[in-house]
């Protein structure tokens, strides 16, 4: 009852926001216009991202039992995330370009402050003599910052047509959800894991009753960024932190798709001597699209995708488990 109740608030507080939010986008011209690169008709509100910063963070104050630090650790460094999004979303809405260096380091400063709250990828069992294997300090922040920067740009990256980056993120939940529950993570420090996962399932379901296609709302970098800011930190506190090595591979297979698919766009452009960071369409949304699949075809072939590597890992799991 609680995991409903959480989710439902969420959904709600997600759901009710997003009209008010919409008319104010549209009031002060908050809105992404059609250009070359991106195809939709008319000039679209981009504040689905502070829709899902106040449906998650509404539920996680209520319903998360965690240390207070701990949850204004989460707070603060996500609502860096959400702010430096909202003005490159602005920047945007103006025709322009935000600088990359701001981005970047309000990014890792973000990653900086809730490795301090330990979330941290500390090590893993060894799968034959059961031992836990500790890394360094070095590497744990290293791995750990990797992890956390890396998801939130790959989600980033993947918000390339209507309900796409909120479907993959959506399927990711919703494994970590089940993961932790199959993990027993219902207790203790761990508590949040299952939680978040299930409040960010709620948030994300009331974003998308606007952003399914035809959408009448974007999330923007600034949602975008928050989505795959919160998987990471969910991951870290539940698969991540069980340690064991099939657990390892759940967070990894939930966003598999995201994943790869962008470690091929970073090649790519790498190969093609073009800078990382510059935008493209050399996304796999974008790919199938040239093919001639229909915006409704694309994102239904790469949510199957997802799903069936969500359900390998928790099959996966639960076979691990018996």
């Amino acid at each position: 009852m609680n995991y409903i109740l959480a989710m439902v608030v969420s959904l709600l507080a997600s759901l009710i926001t997003m009209p008010f939010l919409m008319k104010i986008s549209d009031k002060l011209q908050f809105t992404d216009k059609p250009n070359k690169r991106k195809q939709h008709k008319k000039p679209t509100p981009l504040c689905g991202g502070i829709a899902l910063y106040i449906g998650f963070f509404v539920s996680y104050f209520i319903f998360a039992k965690v240390e207070l630090m701990q949850q204004l650790t989460v707070f603060v460094a996500s609502t860096m995330i959400v702010l430096i999004g909202l003005i490159d979303d602005w920047y945007k809405t103006k025709g322009k370009e935000f600088p990359i260096f701001p981005r970047l380091v309000i990014q890792l400063l973000a990653a900086i402050l809730v490795f301090k709250a330990n979330f941290i990828f500390s090590g893993f069992t060894n799968p034959f003599t059961g031992e836990l294997i500790r890394l360094n300090e070095t590497i744990q922040f290293g791995l750990t910052i990797t992890w956390i920067f890396g998801v939130t740009t790959v989600i980033n990256w993947s918000d390339g047509m209507d309900g796409l980056a909120g479907g993959l993120s959506l399927i990711s939940a919703i494994t970590f959800f089940a993961a932790a529950i199959i993990l027993n993570q219902t207790e203790s420090t761990q508590f949040e894991s299952a939680v978040v996962s299930i409040i960010l399932v709620g948030a994300i379901l009331g974003f998308l009753y606007y952003n399914k296609f035809p959408a009448r709302v974007f999330m923007g970098d600034s949602g975008a960024n928050f989505l795959g800011f919160i998987l990471s930190i969910t991951a870290l506190d539940g698969a991540f932190k069980s340690a064991t090595v099939m657990s390892l591979f759940i967070p990894i297979l939930a966003l598999a798709v995201p994943i790869f698919d962008n470690l091929f766009v970073i090649f790519k452009r790498f190969s093609e001597g073009k800078p990382v960071y510059q935008a493209d369409r050399s996304q796999i949304h974008f790919r199938l699209e040239k093919k001639g699949f229909t915006t409704v075809q694309v994102v239904n072939y790469i949510m199957l995708m997802s799903f069936t590597f969500s359900a390998i890992s928790i099959i996966l799991l639960l076979v691990k488990t018996r």
